[in-house]
């Protein structure tokens, strides 16, 4: 009858030839579970590979929270090293005595991390200390070296940030 209405065996169904090519496939169920209830066995196995990657997923979450959360506290420090560098190199070319306190042992390393964590220093307060660095005394922090004229500067140092060097 098919073959009567023009069907070719092997093509798909349907006006256009997009409907299925394969008949549907017979499954026999052993249970007494209705239509649609899957094997204990398999749903066992189903909702083990959903935990699987459900727990997988967090692992990859949490590794690259952990990544994120290492980067910016490597960034913090970065910013505090280098913005003392540029204070002992302005105050350098200031011709500025910098005060060195004495340090004693258990007390003032306790006392020095209480103050960087008063005393929070932000990217924008080292970019400051770089520029005026650049404008006033063309000196680059990360070049080392101050430059005899400003278009030196422009023209010798790659940039203002360490990410620029």
């Amino acid at each position: 009858m098919l073959k009567q209405m023009g069907y070719t065996p092997g093509s798909a169904l349907g006006k256009e030839g997009s409907g299925r090519a394969e008949p549907v496939i017979m499954e026999i169920k052993r249970g007494r579970g209705g239509i649609g209830k899957e094997d204990p066995v398999i749903e066992k196995i189903r909702r083990e590979r959903e935990n699987d990657e459900r727990e997988k997923r967090n692992v990859e979450e949490l590794m690259q929270d952990f990544g994120s959360r290492q980067k910016e506290r490597w960034k913090s420090k970065r910013i505090v090293v280098n913005f003392r560098k540029a204070e002992a190199a302005l105050a350098q070319l200031e011709n500025r005595d910098i005060v060195e306190v004495e340090k004693k042992e258990d007390e003032d390393e306790e006392k020095e991390e209480e103050e960087e964590e008063e005393e929070e220093i932000t990217e924008e307060d080292l970019l400051n200390i770089l520029l005026k660095l650049r404008d006033e005394y063309r000196y680059c922090l990360f070049c080392g070296c101050q430059y005899e004229t400003m278009a030196a500067l422009i023209s010798d140092c790659p940039g203002i940030d360490e990410d620029d060097h």
